[in-house]
């Protein structure tokens, strides 16, 4: 792995997604695993933060009256039936690794929907940067990292997906997402074995 050419993709971490009362509470089965994932995450934005690789942020850009939730579809309406996403509330900066990596790491709101590409500058900063792969975490569905993954491939990015760092809205559907579904285009391994790689690099 060249880390001058690797970015690393932090999707989902806005507003009062790990909140308790926020809105992957309510929707995923799995709450056990929620602490875990941000835990996980966390371990790799640090490890990240002091190396050469591209760290970036895609957080949901909504306007100041939430106008997207008058009349939402599919986790759109989730997130209004719930209550979730107060504005300023429990921002992706009470989250202390990217808090305290603040510098390191580059936001690009704007997007509709969870695909990290659409709408945003996020494919022209990879290619300015002449990024060759990207490494995605988020704390959305595996259905989305999906979709942000296969975009990534057809782009010409090779792909990496973190196993313990997404969830499936139930443990069956993350367990066919990655035993049958990612490993079609994307590596998927672990925090931890990604760490241990990172560390092997250092060491040459």
């Amino acid at each position: 792995m060249d880390l001058s050419k690797t970015a690393l993709l932090l999707i989902g971490f806005q507003n009062d997604y790990f909140h308790p009362k926020g809105i992957l509470h309510n929707v995923f089965e799995n709450k056990v695993q929620l602490d875990a994932v941000l835990s996980n995450t966390c371990k790799i934005i640090e490890a990240f933060a002091s190396s050469e690789a591209l760290i970036i942020e895609t957080p949901i850009n909504f306007t100041p009256d939430y106008s997207e939730l008058d009349d939402p579809i599919g986790i759109l309406k989730i997130i209004k039936d719930n209550g979730a996403f107060v504005k300023d509330d429990f921002g992706s900066q009470a989250i202390p690794a990217i808090h305290d990596n603040e510098a390191s790491i580059a936001c690009l709101p704007g997007k509709r929907g969870l695909n990290c590409f659409s709408n945003t500058a996020l494919e022209q900063m990879l290619r300015e940067q002449a990024i060759e792969e990207v490494i995605i975490v988020g704390a959305v569905t595996s259905l989305c990292i999906d979709t942000a993954g296969r975009e990534a491939m057809d782009l010409g990015f090779k792909v990496t997906i973190l196993s313990d760092c997404i969830l499936g809205r139930t443990d069956v559907e993350q367990q066919f997402y990655l035993e049958h579904i990612m490993p079609l285009y994307s590596r998927v391994q672990t925090s931890q074995e990604l760490i241990e790689s990172l560390s092997s690099i250092d060491e040459c």
